[in-house]
C-alpha cells in the first residue's frame, strides 16, 4: 500500500510539472489583428495537488482525489510586481466558483497558482456563489475586483432551485493577498453582472460600467451595456444608468451584452472588449467584440468595427457550456504589447496578444455593421474595387 501510494503521488507529481513548464508557442496563419497560441494557459489541471488530495498516508491510503477542481475560467488579469496575474474563477466539482491568483513570468505559459486561494468576507454567507471577477488598478491608488455575488432568489416557488440574485460584489487590495470586503453596488436595475469599475475618476466620482437585467438570466428590456456615476466606492450607488452599447437585431450581441474588462486608454480612445451573445439552433454563442469611446465622453462610441473580434475555434468550442468565448482580463505593457487573456466554452484559460496599434488599426478601419445583407455586400465591393487599384496583389 505504501509503494502504490507513494507511485501515485510520484506519477502525479510529474505530470503536473510537465504540464506547468509545457512550452506554448503562437499557432499558424492568424488574421493579422492578434496571435493565438497552441495550448490554454490555465487549466482544471493546473490546480495545486495539495487542493486536491490529501498527501497524508493514513487518512487517505489510496490517495484518493478528495476536492475536485472542474474548470478554471473567466479571470480577470493585471500586471503586479513584474509578473502577469490572471485572477481566475475557480470552478470546483460541487459547482461552487471561487477566486484563485496565477502568475507567469512570460504571460503566455507557465502560469502558477499561489498556494492559497482568495479570501474575503461573504456578508454574512449571502453569498452562494461569487465568480467572473474584473480586476483593476485605480488611480485612487487601490486595487479593485468587481465580481458577480449570486445567491437564490427568496421569492422563488419552493420547487424552482434554478431562479437567482445576481449583483456585483467590490473587494479592494493593495498586495492581492489581503482583500477588503465592501457595500455591493446598488444601481436602479433589478439585477447586474459584467460590472466593472473605470479605472480613473470621472468629474470626482467612480464611474462603473453595467449591464442592467430584469431577472437572472435574461437581459430584458434595458440590456445592452450601461455607464453610470457613483459619489463613493465605499458604499457605492449608481442613481441613473445610461446605455452606450445597447442590444442590436440580428448582431453578435442581439440577445445580450457586457462589458469585458476595463477599457484601455489610447491617445485616439479608449479601447473597450466586450462579449455579445446570439441565439441559434444549437443554443446561445458568446462571441466577444470591441469598440472605442471618446476620451473625452466616455458614453459617446466613436468606433465600432462590425462583427466579432474573438469566436470559439476548434477546441475552444467544447465544454461545459460550449460555443462560448468569455473575457474579463486583459493586460497592456507599456512597451504596446497586449496580452488577452479570453475562456473558452466555460472550461479553461487562453491568451491572445496583439498591440495597442494593430488593435487601434482594427478599431478604426474596420468597416461598420450596416445591420443589412446588402451594406454588408457593399462593404465587401469596396473592398474588392480598392484591390484592384493596388498591384501587388
Amino acid at each position: 500500500m505504501t509503494s502504490n501510494f507513494k507511485n501515485r503521488v510520484q506519477q502525479l507529481r510529474r505530470a503536473h510539472e510537465t504540464l506547468l513548464s509545457t512550452k506554448n508557442q503562437i499557432q499558424d496563419g492568424g488574421n493579422g489583428i492578434y496571435d493565438r497560441y497552441k495550448y490554454p494557459v490555465l487549466t482544471a489541471a493546473h490546480a495545486p495537488l495539495e487542493w486536491r488530495y490529501d498527501f497524508n498516508l493514513q487518512s487517505n491510503p489510496y490517495f484518493m482525489e478528495r476536492i475536485g477542481v472542474n474548470a478554471v475560467f473567466n479571470a480577470g488579469a493585471i500586471k503586479f510586481n513584474d509578473k502577469y496575474i490572471m485572477v481566475a474563477r475557480v470552478e470546483g466539482s460541487d459547482r461552487k466558483s471561487f477566486f484563485a491568483v496565477a502568475e507567469s513570468e512570460s504571460g503566455i505559459e507557465g502560469f502558477k497558482f499561489w498556494d492559497y486561494p482568495i479570501v474575503f468576507d461573504g456578508h454574512n454567507d449571502e453569498d452562494t456563489n461569487v465568480y467572473d471577477m474584473r480586476v483593476v488598478k485605480h488611480e485612487d491608488g487601490w486595487i479593485y475586483g468587481l465580481f458577480c455575488t449570486e445567491k437564490r432568489d427568496p421569492s422563488a416557488a419552493l420547487g424552482d432551485q434554478t431562479s437567482a440574485l445576481a449583483q456585483c460584489g467590490i473587494i479592494r487590495t493593495k498586495d492581492l493577498k489581503n482583500w477588503e470586503r465592501l457595500a455591493d453596488l446598488k444601481t436602479p436595475s433589478p439585477q447586474q453582472r459584467n460590472v466593472v469599475l473605470h479605472p480613473e475618476f470621472v468629474d470626482g466620482k467612480y464611474a462603473f460600467y453595467t449591464r442592467p437585467q430584469d431577472s437572472f438570466i435574461e437581459a430584458g428590456s434595458g440590456g445592452g451595456i450601461g455607464f453610470g456615476l457613483s459619489d463613493s466606492i465605499e458604499n457605492s450607488q449608481i442613481l441613473q444608468e445610461h446605455i452606450l452599447f445597447k442590444k442590436q437585431y440580428h448582431t453578435v450581441y442581439e440577445s445580450k451584452n457586457g462589458q469585458g474588462p476595463a477599457p484601455i486608454k489610447t491617445q485616439k480612445g479608449w479601447m473597450h472588449l466586450a462579449h455579445g451573445v446570439r441565439n441559434t439552433a444549437a443554443g446561445l454563442r458568446y462571441v466577444l467584440y470591441m469598440f472605442m469611446t471618446d476620451l473625452a465622453d466616455l458614453t459617446k462610441v466613436i468606433h465600432r468595427p462590425a462583427g466579432y473580434f474573438i469566436a470559439p475555434e476548434g477546441e475552444e468550442r467544447v465544454g461545459d457550456v460550449s460555443n462560448v468565448a468569455f473575457c474579463n482580463g486583459w493586460i497592456a505593457d507599456d512597451d504596446g504589447k497586449v496580452f488577452i487573456y479570453y475562456a473558452s466554452s466555460d472550461t479553461r484559460m487562453h491568451v491572445a496578444t496583439s498591440s495597442i496599434d494593430q488593435l487601434m488599426d482594427y478599431l478604426i478601419n474596420t468597416p461598420e455593421d450596416g445591420f443589412k445583407s446588402s451594406l454588408s455586400v457593399e462593404n465587401i465591393i469596396t473592398l474588392i474595387d480598392n484591390n484592384k487599384q493596388v498591384s501587388n496583389i
